[in-house]
């Protein structure tokens, strides 16, 4: 497995070894072991699927407060996102900035977000598939977010705002600034 911090160095890519022969390929997408060996202490309790059928997809950006915040790690099983994690810790020298990168199946790599970062992709593809193992249930009354396009987070997602593909709440999300709830 190969490990690299980001600008944000609390987010990191993660490449899995891949081995393939003629049939195919066989990968080991998480071991605890090799995950605690590795320095990340994170439980996970829940495995979470998302299918996207449109390129264009904007899903995020999300976060949980505590005592249910989360940790993610995504990975793409089919097609490809361009992933975002968003710094929301206020005490942190780099509140309000972000990291992305492009997670695929193709390129096989997957991204740890660190509680205390607001999270979202954009599928890249159609027919996109992303699976994320979560380190917190989902807990409907902690769930946050703030507003995908916000212009203080300056995030170029490679999509027109006019034809990003939104949920309704999301489209709702406040402002950073606007945020009561951050870390």
């Amino acid at each position: 497995m190969n490990i690299e911090s980001l600008l944000i160095p609390e987010v990191k890519l993660i490449t899995p070894r891949r081995f393939s022969d003629t049939r195919g390929f066989f990968s080991e997408t998480f071991n605890e072991r090799t995950w605690r060996e590795a320095g990340f202490d994170a439980h996970f309790v829940q495995d979470n699927h998302a299918y996207s059928v449109e390129k264009g997809v904007v899903r995020g950006l999300h976060f949980q407060v505590p005592p249910a915040d989360q940790g993610k790690l995504v990975r793409v099983a089919r097609g490809a996102i361009l992933d975002v994690a968003v710094d929301i810790r206020r005490a942190s020298p780099t509140f309000g900035q972000h990291v992305k990168a492009v997670i695929s199946a193709e390129n096989w790599a997957q991204i740890w977000v660190p509680p205390g970062f607001a999270h979202g992709y954009v599928t890249l593809q159609e027919h996109t598939e992303v699976i994320y193992k979560v380190t917190n249930l989902y807990a409907p009354a902690l769930d946050r977010g703030i507003r995908w396009n916000d212009p203080a987070l300056a995030i170029d997602w490679g999509v027109d705002e006019r034809a990003a593909i939104l949920s309704d709440k999301d489209v709702r999300q406040p402002l950073l600034a606007d945020a009561s709830d951050l870390f």
